[in-house]
């Protein structure tokens, strides 16, 4: 984190406080980070690159490490007095303060672990429900470091090390996943993916590696239903992996089945989508990967921790048990459901799992064929970014007796 932000061009902050203040302190109020930069780089179209860079770095670090700078300048700081902290403090630059008008107390050694990984409480504490008390400032460093690029080889295309070879003849460096056989990280940032050949050709699709992963849990069969489609992601691996399986795909966003209908085309895959499902639809196989309070993914949004209410959080279990008895209602007899979400809370996973199981005792679990590192006791696929490198996930199979 340091070593990046020590890199980040300074004294491109003379004469900006009085453009970035009003930003800062909107981001401090629960504007969203991006939201605020798309706006001020629009309206600057002027900017050096090294202006824009700074700009970017400036709102993003000052969303995200807000507790911490907090901790250094004093509680009652104003925007530009954490922004002239993050520079000077974890970007190296004494001069930062004089180029934005303010004064510092001295830098102060931080003993609190969240004030050292500016979590919000809740979150401290709900990263040691997941991982314990000893673990959770190791996973709180992982959520503060950015995720990397990672794509998906298609597959039905092409090879992984074909992908690879292609990539690197457009100056785009890549690195195996360590779980997934079709997954490569990019070793370059920004990317730019989609200028390039590969993608036009519908040869991958950017998937975090975890991801890609819970399609691999579902087993193979004729007939196969994504019941929480989204953005399509998980259904476009499934395709890939099983393309002689008759495949359906669904979600309440029906602007985003639109989106994955165009995906699909470009990935050459055969995916029957619906708007609604056919109330007569029996599959072999159900992944519902469930909406959720995804705080396994909050590295790929640096602020959102700032901008999450906990108290909102109650809603997801119902949703999710309402998803799981959906998904029962359309497989067939001996078939599986595949059950999933990207957080870390136990209400949201074991327990949702448990009341299910419960309700139904002709389902158990089943342990699937993944390396014992990703699974835990009793079968589940729990990934976390500090140990797996992946966003935080948690999958369960469960398998109906006939």
């Amino acid at each position: 984190m340091s070593a990046r932000l020590r890199e980040v061009p300074w004294a491109a902050l003379e004469g900006l406080a009085s453009t970035l203040e009003p930003a800062l302190a909107r981001i401090l109020s629960g504007a969203a980070a991006d939201t605020e930069l798309d706006r001020l780089l629009r309206a600057n179209r002027h900017f050096s690159a090294h202006q824009r860079r700074v700009t970017a770095e400036a709102l993003f670090g000052v969303g995200l490490w807000r507790r911490r700078l907090r901790a250094h300048a004093g509680p009652t700081a104003s925007p530009l007095q954490l922004l002239a902290c993050l520079a000077r403090d974890l970007g190296g630059d004494a001069t930062a303060p004089q180029r934005l008008g303010v004064d510092l107390p001295p830098s102060q050694p931080l003993t609190d672990w969240r004030d050292r990984t500016s979590l919000p409480d809740w979150l401290a504490e709900a990263l040691e429900a997941a991982v314990g008390t000893a673990d959770a400032p190791t996973l709180a460093d992982a959520l503060n470091t950015p995720g990397p690029i990672t794509v998906r080889a298609n597959t039905a295309r092409t090879t992984r090390d074909a992908l690879a070879t292609r990539l690197a003849a457009e100056d785009r460096p890549t690195t195996p996943g360590r779980w997934s056989p079709d997954a490569l990280h990019l070793t370059i940032r920004p990317a730019n993916l989609t200028a390039t050949q590969p993608w036009r050709e519908g040869l991958f699709e950017l998937q975090d590696e975890g991801s890609q992963l819970l399609a691999a849990l579902v087993p193979e069969g004729d007939t196969l239903l994504d019941l929480c489609a989204g953005a399509g992601g998980k259904t476009l691996a499934l395709a890939a992996r099983l393309p002689t399986a008759t495949l359906h795909a669904t979600d309440v966003d029906h602007a985003r089945v639109e989106r994955l209908r165009l995906r699909a085309s470009r990935a050459g895959a055969s995916v029957r989508l619906h708007h609604a499902l056919p109330p007569d639809l029996r599959v072999d196989h159900v992944l519902i990967d469930a909406p959720c309070s995804e705080l396994g993914a909050l590295r790929r949004g640096p602020d959102l921790r700032w901008r999450l209410d906990p108290a909102t959080f109650s809603q997801w279990p119902p949703i999710q048990r309402a998803l799981l008895e959906q998904a029962r209602a359309h497989l067939e007899p001996g078939g599986t459901l595949t059950y999933a979400t990207c957080t870390l809370r136990p209400e949201e996973n074991e327990h949702v799992v448990a009341a299910f199981l419960e309700r139904h005792p002709d389902f158990t679990r089943e342990r699937p064929a993944l390396p014992d590192e990703l699974l835990d006791a009793d079968g589940a696929l729990r990934l976390f970014p500090h140990r797996h490198g992946t966003d935080g996930f948690f999958a369960v199979r469960l398998r109906q007796r006939r």
